[in-house]
């Protein structure tokens, strides 16, 4: 959702996987909108969850940590194009905008809410202070800065230990920074503000993935580049399950022993996402850098589709959640419901009252409807894009 590449070569299989995660992404967000318990139950809950409902949520957890990696990544190509200063303040001026973006058009996106009652935090506004962050840190030595991001992702679960004992809100700092996980606070009367991501986890995802692109700079060896991807991958795949399976440290959810040993592995690969886990960041980039590694040099139909998605991630972030919600707003009316109904105190979205929903089968009809209405619009703004090189296209 953040690209910040405006070189004119670009990585093809950055791209794609970012395409792909996009494409996956905007199942979860129809699942918000359209399912029937989307509004009344986690689809992560063990005790009433189904596989089919379960592997809808969870594998969209691979979203937004590839997000934010790539992010890092496409900032460490383009300063292969600017000096370091300029490369510091452009991430710095795209940062604030990005924030800007969230608590006005993408926040408008969500509830279509015009008085912005609500103002929601998520993975823009994280993305945002990243990069601001990123923009200063980018000035300290490779290795420093290397060593910054894995103390950031290997370390930042120790805080849990801080937080065992503290129930609800536990101030609007701390949950800008290390909490989130969906905490509401009152900004006046008439407004609230909800904190889904906490940024440090995920400056420190941005800052491994910035540190990544040295591995794609033009003079490197490209099966060697493939290599490392693939062994970096394996290797945190493995150090999750290792970890994991003490049931320590690494994330506050533990695991535990189910009804089955299905429903027991659910629990094991059930990682916590509000914070971001080690584990949860060991799982999720683990599993996208060896899909960095496959997917380099594949050319077909299905790639070039993905790859249209991905390389216009913000217009395609801020346009799906749009047409997801003006959907709904039609299906909103057709079943029955009135003006009345507009408003729920249950739910922060307009037009979405929590009883309102489908079956999971009609779910995903409406997801490939969403995702091949966004590909024409998509497809021609890439082209724009590509064609125009004014200073605000990089903004978008």
């Amino acid at each position: 959702m953040a690209d910040v590449t405006i070189a004119k070569s670009r990585i093809g299989s950055i791209d794609l996987l970012r395409g792909i995660v996009m494409v996956i992404m905007a199942l979860d967000h129809v699942r918000d909108y359209f399912h029937e318990t989307a509004m009344v139950d986690d689809p992560l809950n063990l005790e009433t969850t189904t596989p089919a409902l379960y592997f809808t949520r969870w594998i969209t957890h691979f979203c937004a940590p590839v997000f934010v990696f790539l992010a890092g990544t496409s900032a460490y190509l383009v300063s292969q194009k600017r000096s370091k200063a300029e490369l510091s303040l452009f991430l710095i001026k795209r940062g604030f905008w990005l924030v800007l973006i969230e608590v006005t058009v993408v926040t408008l996106g969500w509830t279509y809410n015009p008085f912005f009652n609500l103002f929601i935090l998520q993975v823009i506004w994280a993305i945002g202070i990243s990069m601001v962050l990123l923009g200063l840190l980018i000035h300290l030595p490779y290795r420093i800065l290397l060593l910054v991001g894995l103390i950031i992702v290997f370390g930042h679960n120790l805080i849990d230990y801080a937080e065992a004992d503290r129930d609800g809100n536990i101030g609007l700092l701390w949950d800008l920074v290390h909490r989130g996980n969906f905490s509401l606070y009152n900004l006046d009367a008439n407004h609230v503000v909800i904190v889904v991501y906490a940024f440090l986890p995920w400056l420190g995802v941005m800052i491994l993935g910035y540190c990544l692109g040295k591995l794609y700079e033009p003079a490197f060896d490209t099966a060697k580049r493939k290599k490392i991807l693939l062994y970096l991958g394996a290797a945190m795949l493995l150090l999750f399950v290792i970890v994991r399976a003490l049931n320590g440290y690494g994330d506050s959810a533990h695991w535990s022993y189910q009804r089955n040993p299905f429903y027991t592995f659910l629990s094991f690969i059930k990682v916590t996402k509000y914070p971001p886990s080690m584990l949860f960041v060991c799982l999720t980039i683990g599993i996208a850098l060896i899909a960095l590694s496959f997917l380099e040099n594949i050319r077909n139909r299905f790639t070039k589709w993905m790859t249209v998605y991905g390389r216009v991630p913000f217009f395609y972030y801020v346009l799906h959640l749009y047409l997801i919600h003006a959907l709904c707003v039609i299906a909103f009316f057709l079943s029955g419901y009135g003006a009345d109904d507009i408003v729920s105190r249950q739910t922060p979205f307009l037009f979405r009252p929590p009883q309102f929903g489908y079956q999971l089968p009609i779910v995903y009809g409406i997801w490939l409807i969403v995702v091949l209405l966004l590909y024409p619009v998509c497809r021609w703004y890439n082209k724009y894009k590509s064609n125009h090189h004014q200073w605000w296209l990089n903004y978008l």
